[in-house]
């Protein structure tokens, strides 16, 4: 059940890129009746001007499971596409990263944009860190934010050897995402935040796979934003982070280069 539970923990796969559409209406007095309409136009006017996003799923899922946060960011103007991690995620993280080199050079073909933007849930979190820091993705991305990436490892993927299944029973981006692990030891050696990328890591106390949970965390200058240090009572599980409203609501900030504030109440 627990290499299960670790297969079924994150998904990607490629979707088209659909531009969003961001028409502002004309100005109008700005009355307490159309303040936030306005706001909200504008709002999408800038998103649509923003660079792609790119959503990099995670090990061994289906797409859709990144079709609610994809579809939240194209609801409010942004032009996104998902990434699927190639043999969904479960071989070598070096690969999947060159992989997603060369989807990053199709999409700013695509796009026109010289830089992206990248939300990596899981295991893509660290593909995209490794992009970044030596596959040239320094040069191309714009913003990168994880959610519930395991950036120094889990026990999670330990166990799975403790439990008599051998050595994350052969799958390799589990032992690389062991504690320890030489991969790791490669990926976090030297600055956690390299280039002038902005970084950002989003990560819950609820997380069933990422564990310890601060291990989501990154060094030398990261915005760590921890979903309960501004809603306690808000549940979210490792799946949660690309389904809850109040990590999006902490996502589409960073993105906008607000001040991060998230809604505790959105759904």
């Amino acid at each position: 059940m627990l290499l299960r539970t670790i297969l079924a923990a994150t998904t990607a796969a490629t979707v088209l890129l659909v531009p969003a559409a961001a028409q502002a209406a004309a100005p109008e007095p700005a009355t307490p009746s159309n303040t936030a309409a306005v706001a909200t136009a504008a709002q999408r006017a800038a998103a649509a001007a923003a660079d792609p996003v790119i959503v990099v799923g995670g090990l061994s899922g289906i797409s859709i499971a990144y079709e609610p946060i994809a579809a939240r960011l194209r609801a409010d103007g942004y032009r996104v596409s998902i990434f699927q991690l190639p043999n969904l995620g479960l071989g070598d993280i070096r690969e999947s990263a060159r992989a997603l080199s060369s989807y990053v050079d199709r999409v700013r073909a695509t796009t026109g944009a010289a830089r992206v933007d990248l939300v990596g849930h899981s295991e893509g979190g660290l593909v995209s860190r490794w992009y970044v820091k030596y596959l040239g993705g320094a040069a191309t991305v714009d913003q990168y934010v994880s959610l519930g990436s395991p950036q120094y490892g889990t026990y999670v993927a330990n166990l799975v050897a403790v439990l008599g299944l051998g050595s994350c029973a052969g799958v390799i981006a589990c032992q690389q995402m062991t504690i320890g692990s030489s991969f790791l030891a490669d990926l976090n050696a030297g600055d956690d935040t390299p280039g002038p990328v902005r970084w950002a890591t989003v990560r819950t106390w609820q997380d069933e796979l990422v564990r310890p949970v601060d291990n989501a965390v990154l060094a030398d200058g990261a915005t760590n934003i921890l979903v309960q240090a501004w809603c306690p009572l808000r549940v979210v599980g490792h799946l949660g982070l690309v389904l809850d409203g109040t990590t999006y609501t902490a996502v589409r900030q960073v993105l906008a280069g607000a001040p991060v504030q998230p809604n505790c109440f959105a759904v």
